[in-house]
């Protein structure tokens, strides 16, 4: 009898007990939703009355959370006591977070080096943007970016500078040094590239095929839905000259529409309609399938593309992801290249979208709203679908006689090494038409007081096979036309006679893309930071901001504000 009933009474207290979380979790919920609604409400506020907006309804917002936490552990303290055993226990409230599957490669930081010891940088181009819209992503739903999920050039590179229009060559090259608002006495130095523009009259044919992961796991609003609308928008672009196929996978791969014109606008339309999704993901057939249309629609001198769009939820078929990367890779001999059009969250694999698109000579996008769909597949078709220059690589050779250390702000997943420059069988990102691309040194000077590693006790400094002081660095850029297997070289020297000295006297490119650099590495934990917070990046940003013909910097600004407010401690970390 005694038996039975304490096996009653621990029965009982488990169903209190899942109770009072329950009711916990939906009031932290609310409270949640209340936060973010807050945020959005803030960032249409004067600043004068912004900060003040902050902190009342934060704290009242999150004095509530405090509440429902506080019974609902008095509640289960009660029941743990009553208890006749201690078998069962559950977790604080705010521990019990939605299960998140999501996926990124891990890099580390790329580190301060000594010129001379190492005073050559070599990189690949990158002209992604993923990561920007995926953090803009993560930062509305209320919470920051693990580190990992932010790419600091990606971030950069997301907007467009006003760098010179080239003239005789595919693309131009750009550079300014002034002082680094990231630690002080040292100096920044921005190099630019600008891929000539190209109007819609004057874009070559296209040959399309949209690879659609309709699985179970795209069974959202947020990814199968606006997916269909994001490949609404895109076939709006196109032309009679143009061809589009759909290839589907999810337990098999199967073709939903054959090769179209794309005048054929109602077919195409048509067909996306009938997508629902279901399943397992089999993405390695549904790959191997929309190469074999694209093969067969081939355009010469045209632009055949593959448009993967998936949450990159690979777990049937072919999930070897080195085997996936190799059959992409001998694909794009062939003249086919592969973009990533990336949805949803909780088990969005980002990590492997970046390594197919960088294999498959494309690029990754993440679509998180139907503003994002229109700048990626409207406003930046010609970027997205042409290529003007392929394996893009630049080389930076750094004076020892006037410059002392460097980092290169980002690009860790982009790192290729000094032979690799030369050698044309290394393959390294692509440039779009109208496309412009950024990296960021932070350097200091041989006279700089603010140096992060000591001389060496054994060694002396070795000389320069020059006496040259006048040049701070040499610029070294590789390319190859989009046909052409050689490549071609540029070189040019950056003098010290283009140091400005105020930061307030350096472009809007300079102050605007310093703005975004530190914004994302103050995300990845802000290591190499010292003099730089929150609130400086918002000020720079605003001097910088400039022409802002879509508002996309405007956005951004809402978007450290938002941080700001979700965080007010993030600051500089040098742990």
């Amino acid at each position: 009898m005694k038996k039975i009933f304490s096996i009653s009474l621990i029965t009982t207290a488990l169903f209190i007990a899942g109770c009072v979380q329950e009711a916990s979790e939906k009031k932290e919920q609310a409270d949640h939703n209340a936060e973010i609604k807050v945020l959005h409400e803030i960032s249409l506020a004067e600043p004068a009355v912004e900060q003040v907006l902050v902190h009342k309804r934060l704290s009242q917002v999150q004095e509530n959370s405090r509440v429902a936490r506080a019974i609902s552990y008095k509640g289960m303290a009660y029941h743990q006591v009553k208890s006749p055993t201690k078998m069962f226990t559950m977790p604080p409230a705010n521990s019990l977070e939605k299960t998140n599957n999501e996926k990124y490669d891990h890099r580390k930081n790329n580190g301060v080096l000594v010129v001379n010891e190492q005073p050559i940088s070599t990189f690949s181009v990158d002209v992604d943007t993923a990561s920007y819209s995926n953090i803009r992503r993560i930062l509305n739903q209320g919470v920051l970016p693990q580190h990992d999920a932010v790419r600091v050039e990606e971030l950069i590179n997301y907007f467009s500078y006003d760098y010179p229009a080239p003239t005789e060559q595919p693309f131009s090259v750009y550079s300014e040094i002034g002082p680094s608002p990231y630690n002080a006495d040292k100096h920044l130095l921005h190099i630019g590239i600008k891929g000539k523009a190209m109007s819609a009259d004057s874009r070559p044919a296209a040959n399309l095929v949209f690879l659609i992961d309709v699985s179970g796991s795209m069974n959202q609003a947020n990814k199968m839905g606006l997916l269909k609308n994001a490949l609404k928008m895109l076939t709006n672009q196109l032309t009679q000259q143009d061809s589009v196929a759909i290839v589907v996978y999810a337990g098999a791969a199967g073709t939903v529409l054959k090769p179209t014109k794309g005048d054929n606008k109602q077919a195409i339309i048509d067909a996306l309609a009938q997508l629902s999704a279901g399943g397992s993901t089999n993405g390695g057939e549904g790959i191997e399938a929309a190469y074999r249309l694209a093969q067969q629609s081939f355009i010469k001198d045209g632009i055949n593309r593959i448009m993967l769009a998936t949450d990159g939820d690979f777990n049937v078929g072919t999930t070897n992801n080195q085997a996936l990367k190799n059959l992409i890779e001998s694909k794009r001999n062939l003249g086919i290249d592969l973009s990533i059009l990336g949805f949803g969250s909780g088990n969005y694999n980002d990590e492997l979208m970046q390594q197919l698109a960088q294999n498959g000579n494309g690029n990754a996008y993440y679509i998180d709203n139907l503003n994002e769909a229109r700048k990626v597949l409207v406003a930046e078709l010609s970027s997205t679908l042409v290529t003007i220059a392929k394996d893009v690589k630049v080389q930076v050779e750094f004076n020892p006689q006037l410059v002392s250390e460097y980092r290169l702000i980002g690009y860790e997943t982009r790192t290729l090494n000094r032979e690799d420059f030369n050698n044309d069988n290394v393959d390294a990102g692509d440039i779009g038409a109208g496309h412009t691309v950024t990296a960021i040194y932070e350097v200091s000077l041989t006279s700089s007081s603010n140096k992060a590693n000591d001389p060496l006790r054994y060694q002396r400094n070795n000389k320069p096979l020059t006496g040259n002081n006048s040049e701070l660095a040499f610029l070294r850029l590789r390319y190859k036309a989009p046909t052409e297997q050689d490549s071609q070289l540029i070189e040019i020297a950056i003098n010290k006679n283009k140091i400005i000295k105020k930061l307030a006297d350096t472009s809007n490119n300079f102050q605007f893309s310093a703005a975004v650099a530190g914004f994302a590495q103050l995300l990845r934990g802000g290591v190499n930071l010292s003099t730089m917070e929150l609130s400086n990046i918002i000020i720079l940003a605003q001097q910088g901001r400039g022409k802002d013909v879509h508002g996309y910097r405007a956005e951004f600004i809402n978007m450290v504000k938002l941080a700001q407010a979700l965080s007010p401690q993030l600051s500089v970390n040098n742990e």
